[in-house]
């Protein structure tokens, strides 16, 4: 089947991009570990240091920029439009010479070649293959080398825009793709899923009319165990605001305090500065439950707020 011919053809061009993007990752790491020896380093000893992590990004960005083609290669193996169209593409990529690659380019050359009698006749249709928004915003952290640098500030950049877009933050699949991400063995996939998922829960929680969905999305902030989610947290927590639940199956008018008490209570176990800032914050709130939380808390652990409460969970992804 010329199908699955097409699919091990996806499979190798991916797992040549994973391999290069396993060498970018080492690399990166690299890169961050000669830059604390920068930051060690005294005077004349900086200067080849420097030069070294200079032709190391050079090289990094070359390995960028290859593990895009591959990557794109893969995309492009479905989305030819006809058969003279998908042979030119095989074609070209037999010149590539790759002895991973060939053998299923070869046969898939083979079938499709062969008379469609000797093939039951059988009608094969090469359809695009169509990716998630949420899908391509992860195949770019995987190949995108604005995405993968060192700092996270471009993800976190990258996170804001992508949930800002119209209704995007409202889309069930995108969300779920992106939770599913949250778990990827790509550390910088892994960070900018849950980035963007983070942006999706803030809006949500603090933006949802419907008071009960909202507060299932800052439950969801509140498991999470990235400090990226802490001014997530301190914004829903600041942010007293109306909405509607559902009392035996009618809307009724609510507030959303049982949300800011979540929050409040994950900010305490967080327990760093900005939390218990924010805490302090809370004497003069109208909700006097949470009033009392705060004041309890800040009763309960009167010094410096320095991290993670002993017990709590972690600050890891």
């Amino acid at each position: 089947m010329i199908g699955l011919g097409l699919h091990q053809i996806q499979d190798e061009l991916n797992i040549k991009a994973d391999a290069i993007q396993h060498e970018f990752i080492a690399l990166s790491n690299e890169i961050d570990e000669v830059g604390k020896d920068i930051l060690e380093a005294q005077g004349d000893e900086r200067k080849p240091l420097r030069e070294k992590q200079a032709a190391m990004r050079t090289k990094q960005q070359k390995l960028a920029e290859e593990i895009n083609l591959w990557r794109e290669r893969a995309r492009k193996v479905r989305s030819r439009s006809g058969r003279e169209e998908l042979r030119t593409f095989l074609n070209e990529l037999l010149t590539l010479g790759d002895k991973t690659v060939n053998p299923a380019v070869e046969r898939t050359i083979y079938l499709l070649d062969t008379p469609e009698d000797a093939r039951g006749n059988i009608e094969e249709k090469f359809e695009p293959i169509r990716m998630s928004e949420a899908g391509r915003l992860i195949e770019r952290g995987r190949t995108d080398y604005t995405l993968r640098v060192s700092d996270p500030a471009a993800r976190q950049r990258e996170a804001i825009r992508f949930a800002n877009r119209p209704g995007i933050a409202l889309d069930e699949g995108n969300i779920a793709e992106l939770e599913a991400a949250m778990e990827d063995p790509d550390p910088i996939v892994r960070e900018l899923a849950i980035l963007t998922t983070i942006q999706f829960y803030r809006f949500r929680t603090n933006r949802m009319a419907d008071l009960d969905a909202a507060h299932h999305s800052a439950q969801f902030l509140a498991r999470l165990k990235h400090a990226a989610v802490i001014p997530t947290l301190i914004e829903v927590l600041e942010n007293r605001r109306t909405g509607f639940i559902q009392e035996n199956g009618e809307p009724v008018e609510s507030d959303n305090g049982r949300s800011r008490m979540v929050v409040l209570l994950r900010l305490v176990e967080w327990n760093t500065a900005e939390a218990k800032i924010a805490l302090q914050g809370m004497k003069f709130d109208s909700d006097p439950h949470i009033v009392r939380a705060a004041a309890r808390a800040l009763e309960l652990f009167p010094g410096p707020w320095t991290g993670s409460l002993k017990g709590s969970p972690g600050k890891g992804v």
